[in-house]
């Protein structure tokens, strides 16, 4: 396809957007399967009243009453003949419509509108219309599979970054052609590889959203995939070093008892690991103990994982994981040490599908300093690690990312990280002013863990595009049902802390309630 051609779609596509600042017929929700925008097949449109079941399709979560009504569209995308993009568009009544869009990103390897309906739920609530996308393909249930990817360069490019672009130029033309406007604001909210897709957006589509909102962003896609490997290194290849489930607890109580005291309160959360200098020696058995403690191969596994993955000359390809939150459910067992843990299977998928193009690669195999020369090649394409974000900030731009310190899926020091090197490259002054950075101490991947983990930080983001001051701190919540927003579930508050805008950290008055917010101050170290 030449260049001409395969520019075709995304121009006509902007020409119907060029509509979108000015008052021209609405269209009412059941005739919108007779729109044409170029280079989309609408293929169902359904209005969904208050109370009716939605489909959701992921971690098995049945079908889930809605709390808002709306009008539901389907829709596939093929902006290369290779392609076929599924999205899916809920736009609330007129009525109820505050304006605005908000496109959410997707985890994983995608493959399913599962976890975007997840995020689109709440935001519909709130007035916006939403959208989500499968990033490009249907995946088969395997989890960390890209078995999709195998020769196909057109579809690993939608899903490194085509994907959520053609997805905002469709949905704002659906937008302006439903309610006769375009959307005054656009947004853009993901976590995990929603987080990376998040920070492509700003790098590579900046002109797409006004706000975006990166989440425990999976942004060095390349040397992720190395760290998720090194993992496998750590604690699978040699048996020995293999850590039951049962034995993180004694890991994670161990560290707790030397740090968790650092920030003045003991609460089962270390508000900054990067304070706490825990070496898992501490819980090594001596000599003739088989109890309450680990081998000395599981402890060098440990001490491989806190380091994180090195090149042969020792060099750092990724800060490694903060101790503490090692026995969190849903955490290292899932996604570490685990019999049946996630990161070697990304891992594995990775290096066969994305780099060598050989089904049969394996992480025996694995060479960190040769299979990442080789992973080069597609870093471009799927790897949102740029820290020049001069052109998202110039088109007036905010951004605000935020980690779990106990995230075990990916390193939150890679976040610092990337936020130290925007911050290094712009200057501090100059990110400043687009941009922050909110660690949650105690938070998992994305959601739960014991810390507070439930907040709002689209409304934070809409509040500062929308001319407020830039935030320098974020309540968060702590509820007794952490999935209660995604699944409208009702939830009692247990107790609230602020957030800081890195750098700096929330520290306790010293004699207000350990449970309320305003007992805490957000102050540098």
């Amino acid at each position: 396809m030449n260049r001409a051609a395969y520019l075709a779609a995304p121009l006509a596509i902007l020409g119907t957007l060029a509509l979108a600042g000015q008052a021209h017929a609405a269209t009412p929700c059941d005739d919108l399967a007779d729109i044409k925008i170029p280079g989309a097949t609408i293929t169902a449109v359904k209005a969904m009243g208050v109370g009716a079941l939605q489909a959701i399709e992921v971690f098995g979560i049945p079908p889930l009453p809605t709390s808002a009504a709306y009008c539901r569209v389907n829709a596939t995308l093929k902006p290369t003949p290779a392609s076929s993009i599924q999205v899916e568009v809920w736009l609330p009544p007129q009525e109820t419509w505050n304006g605005k869009f908000m496109a959410t990103g997707n985890g994983g390897y995608g493959g399913t509108l599962g976890g975007p309906r997840l995020a689109m739920r709440p935001a519909v609530k709130a007035g916006y219309a939403v959208a989500g996308t499968d990033m490009g393909h249907t995946e088969d249930g395997a989890g960390g599979s890209a078995d999709w990817a195998l020769n196909q360069p057109e579809k690993i490019a939608d899903w490194g970054h085509r994907a959520n672009h053609e997805t905002a130029l469709f949905a704002k033309a659906l937008i302006a052609a439903h309610y006769g406007q375009g959307p005054r604001r656009a947004y853009f909210t993901g976590c995990s590889d929603g987080g990376r897709e998040a920070l492509m957006e700003a790098q590579r589509y900046p002109g797409d959203f006004d706000g975006i909102v990166a989440g425990a962003p999976a942004n060095a896609w390349t040397r992720l995939m190395a760290s998720f490997a090194w993992s496998w290194k750590a604690v699978h290849e040699d048996p020995a070093s293999r850590i039951p489930d049962a034995s993180l607890a004694i890991v994670q109580k161990a560290a707790l008892a030397q740090c968790d005291k650092l920030d003045g309160v003991v609460d089962g959360v270390i508000e900054d690991p990067r304070r706490c200098r825990f070496d898992p020696v501490v819980v090594q058995c001596q000599d003739g103990q088989t109890k309450d403690c680990l081998t000395s191969a599981q402890v060098a596994g440990l001490r491989k994982l806190y380091q994180g993955p090195r090149d042969a000359r020792g060099k750092s390809i990724l800060p490694g994981f903060p101790a503490g939150g090692e026995a969190t459910p849903g955490a290292w067992p899932l996604w570490i040490s685990g019999e049946k843990a996630q990161h070697p299977s990304f891992a594995r998928s990775f290096f066969a599908n994305f780099v060598y193009s050989d089904t049969g690669w394996q992480l025996a195999q694995l060479n960190l300093d040769k299979d990442l020369k080789a992973a080069k090649a597609i870093a471009p394409v799927v790897a949102s690690d740029n820290p020049d974000l001069s052109a998202f900030k110039a088109r007036g731009g905010k951004l605000i990312l935020f980690h779990g310190w106990s995230d075990a899926a990916i390193t939150p020091l890679a976040t610092i990280q990337y936020y130290d090197a925007v911050r290094g490259k712009m200057g501090v002054k100059s990110a400043d002013a687009f941009s922050r950075l909110f660690m949650v101490p105690g938070m998992s991947h994305c959601f739960g863990g014991p810390g507070p983990n439930s907040f709002d930080m689209l409304a934070t983001l809409d509040a500062w595009v929308e001319g407020g001051a830039a935030p320098n701190q974020v309540i968060a919540a702590k509820t007794d049902n952490d999935y209660a927003e995604l699944l409208g579930m009702p939830a009692k508050t247990l107790r609230t802390r602020p957030l800081c805008a890195y750098p700096k950290t929330a520290r306790w008055d010293g004699k207000g309630s350990t449970d309320s917010a305003a007992s805490f101050r957000c102050e540098l170290e």
